[in-house]
């Protein structure tokens, strides 16, 4: 339970981190709905970006209303965002393969009248 809670952690910190990188103006709602998320769990996981130094907070400064700000990442957070990147994909992959091995053998116990792709 512990590692299923872990990997969706850091799916949502890698989900956080991309959206940073693409829209640092990002409000903390428009993040938490596109995470989908809670909006107080957006501002935990921005908080612990930025004490882990990964993000910087700064004011955005197109935006008329001086109280928004700009979430940007640091070069430490452009690494760990990498790194990120590289055990999800590994994971989606080994994901996939079972999910693949699974259907093959659906499949298998139907028999031959279905394709997997009907």
């Amino acid at each position: 339970m512990a590692g299923q809670r872990s990997a969706a952690q850091e799916e949502v910190r890698f989900r956080v981190l991309r959206l940073l990188q693409d829209n640092p103006e990002m409000s903390q709602r428009e993040l938490a709905n596109a995470v989908r998320i809670s909006v107080g769990g957006a501002h935990y996981v921005l908080s612990a970006l930025i004490e882990k130094g990964l993000i910087k907070l700064g004011n955005f400064s197109a935006s008329s209303d001086k109280r928004r700000y700009a979430y940007i990442l640091t070069p430490k957070g452009v690494v760990e965002k990498t790194a990120l990147t590289k055990r999800l994909f590994l994971r989606k992959c080994a994901e996939y393969d079972a999910l693949k091995a699974e259907i093959m053998a659906l499949h298998d116990e139907v028999g031959t009248g279905i394709t997997p792709h009907e």
